[in-house]
C-alpha cells in the first residue's frame, strides 16, 4: 500500500511539473499590469462583459480557449505590446497581440481556430479589482 501511495505523489509531482513547464514566461510588455478580476468588453455575442479572475494577465491571450489546457509561446515582446501563440491540447490554437495601455487596461487583438472554425476579434481587458468569491460571481 505504500509502494502505490508513493507512486501516486510521484505521479502527481511529474504532472505539476509538466503543467508548471507548459506555461511561457510571462512577456516584459505585460510587467506593469498585475493578476486580478477583469473585465472583458467586445466579446461576440455577449450581452454583458464577462469578468474573469487570472492570477496572470497573459492568460487572457487564450481568451477564445479559455479555461482549457494550452501551451503558449511568446512570439515577440515589445513594451508597451506582446505577440502569444497558443495550442489547445483538446484542439483549437491561437494567436494574440496584447497591448498594454494603462496597468488596468489591455487591448487585445486575437484569432485563431476554435471548434473547427476560424475567429478574429478585439477585446478591451479592464481589471477591476481583486479576486474574490463574490466578485467573481457578480457577473
Amino acid at each position: 500500500m505504500k509502494r502505490i501511495n508513493a507512486l501516486w505523489v510521484a505521479a502527481a509531482g511529474s504532472t505539476a511539473l509538466l503543467a508548471l513547464g507548459a506555461a511561457a514566461p510571462r512577456p516584459a510588455a505585460l510587467a506593469p499590469s498585475a493578476g486580478g478580476l477583469w473585465e472583458i468588453s467586445g466579446v461576440p455575442g455577449a450581452k454583458f462583459a464577462p469578468r474573469m479572475c487570472v492570477a496572470d494577465p497573459a492568460m487572457l491571450a487564450q481568451f477564445e480557449h479559455r479555461g482549457r489546457l494550452c501551451t503558449r509561446l511568446v512570439i515577440s515582446d515589445s513594451p508597451p505590446s506582446a505577440v502569444i501563440h497558443y495550442t489547445c491540447a483538446a484542439g483549437g490554437f491561437g494567436r494574440s497581440k496584447m497591448t498594454v495601455i494603462t496597468p488596468r487596461s489591455i487591448r487585445i487583438e486575437t484569432q485563431g481556430i476554435s471548434g473547427d472554425l476560424p475567429f478574429n476579434y478585439v477585446l478591451q481587458a479592464r481589471r477591476i479589482g481583486e479576486c474574490t468569491a463574490s466578485a467573481a460571481k457578480a457577473h
